[in-house]
């Protein structure tokens, strides 16, 4: 741990995939340093990053199983996304999200409702 005691924890990040060491450097240019995301401990052993949760999911928001604007049923769950109804993305209250499929997804576009899509992370 010594090694590490030069660098302070407010410049240099923590691994992404284990949240135990600090990250490794990247690449030096200019006087900035430029750290990866995970540390190289986690490089060598290959091991991935935990995917992050969308905050919609962390406010305890479900997906439909149908689109809220047209009704469609959807077959696989990657046919439908979230929307923020007011355009924030950090308005997370269960009133402001809705379940869309990709058909109303352009009509939401060229209608100009002034809807956002939430968070893309891949459905696992």
């Amino acid at each position: 741990m010594l090694r590490y005691a030069k660098y302070s924890m407010e410049h240099r990040p923590l691994c992404q995939s284990c949240t135990r060491n600090l990250s490794a450097v990247n690449y030096k240019r200019d006087g900035v340093t430029h750290y990866r995301t995970r540390c190289s401990g986690c490089i060598r052993k290959n091991r991935k990053l935990t995917p992050q949760k969308p905050t919609w999911v962390l406010a305890g928001y479900k997906k439909k199983p149908h689109c809220e604007k047209c009704g469609f049923k959807a077959k696989y769950k990657e046919q439908l996304s979230v929307y923020y109804v007011d355009g924030n993305l950090k308005n997370n209250a269960l009133l402001n999200l809705r379940t869309v499929c990709a058909n109303c997804q352009i009509a939401i576009v060229k209608e100009g409702l002034g809807w956002t899509q939430g968070d893309l992370v891949p459905d696992f």
